[in-house]
């Protein structure tokens, strides 16, 4: 009798396979991660719109606050090594580059880029005949990658759907970014912007937590609906990056 009931309690629970513990434990961990409370240190008010949010939708919502945070110290940090950059167009500030890179509607062409956006502007940060303002077409691109990972949107609702695909990509191409700011340079050895050097690695840093990010959230959405993702090998030093 006991024996039967021992093998009883030992066989897999045929729900098992649809609770999504692994998603679960990933919000909790972003929750703790990301601070469930508001820039004051206080819980975050009950706002009548969360309503019609799913956990997940909440969890997105903090992950695109926290990853336009990481865009926005990254910007300061690369116009502050790069002052040259930001002179290239006569009278503009870091505020105004922020506010056309984060402001609400997002701007997604860009004249002076060619309207090229997201994956597609980085390459001119490290292209030896654009003259123009490599941190705004850097930026343009790591800020449109992560827009459009997020399918070009700033807040989620329980009818809003996310690709991990999409994040999953825009993680591996952010990687990419990173190797190329460490090793692209002009014909003449100069690097095409200052960024990383032994005593300084914060940009390293700050890439590495918008990479963390975009994986997690990738994992989160792949748990949730069930979609794998598609983990092709894409070496970091392919001249191609990842459509997002």
């Amino acid at each position: 009798m006991e024996h039967s009931r021992f093998n009883r309690l030992m066989e897999p629970d045929p729900m098992a396979c649809v609770r999504p513990s692994r998603t679960l434990l990933a919000i909790t961990l972003t929750t703790l991660l990301l601070g469930g409370c508001a820039s004051n240190g206080q819980p975050r008010p009950f706002q009548l719109k969360n309503l019609a949010k799913s956990e997940i939708d909440m969890v997105a919502d903090l992950h695109v606050e926290a990853v336009n945070k990481l865009a926005r110290e990254l910007t300061i940090k690369l116009y502050k090594r790069n002052p040259r950059e930001l002179a290239k167009v006569p009278g503009m500030t870091v505020e105004r580059r922020l506010e056309l890179l984060l402001g609400t509607p997002r701007l997604i062409t860009h004249a002076e880029l060619n309207n090229l956006y997201a994956e597609k502007a980085v390459p001119l940060a490290f292209d030896p005949s654009f003259g123009g303002d490599r941190v705004f077409a850097l930026m343009v691109g790591i800020t449109g990658m992560l827009h459009a990972s997020y399918s070009y949107r700033n807040e989620f609702f329980m009818l809003n759907e996310m690709d991990q695909q999409k994040l999953y990509n825009s993680a591996r191409n952010l990687e990419a970014v990173a190797w190329r700011l460490n090793t692209y340079r002009h014909p003449d050895g100069s690097p095409f912007l200052l960024a990383n050097d032994p005593a300084n690695l914060s940009f390293e840093r700050l890439l590495g937590k918008l990479i963390a990010h975009q994986d997690m959230m990738a994992r989160i959405v792949s748990d949730s609906t069930n979609r794998t993702i598609n983990t092709v090998v894409h070496g970091i030093a392919s001249t191609t990056l990842l459509p997002i």
